[in-house]
């Protein structure tokens, strides 16, 4: 097996053991798997912070009816 092919077979495992490990691999892999999922969501979610517009999006229609009332 050459250097290349090993590490497609590393990723794919590495792939399988954290998207499915916890349905089918014994207790401590499976809380393992399920941990390390849980990790790698929370540290993608960290990247991507929530987002607050700066302006709220019906001020502008909301000032116009406003006027119109007056």
């Amino acid at each position: 097996m050459d250097k290349k092919t090993g590490t497609i077979l590393l990723l794919i495992l590495a792939l399988v053991f954290i998207g499915f490990g916890d349905s089918f691999l014994p207790k401590p892999l499976s809380v393992a798997s399920r941990n390390t999922r849980n990790t790698i969501n929370q540290l993608i979610v960290g990247f991507f912070p929530s987002w607050q517009p700066k302006v709220k999006p019906q001020e502008r229609t909301n000032k116009a009816i406003e006027e119109t009332e007056k």
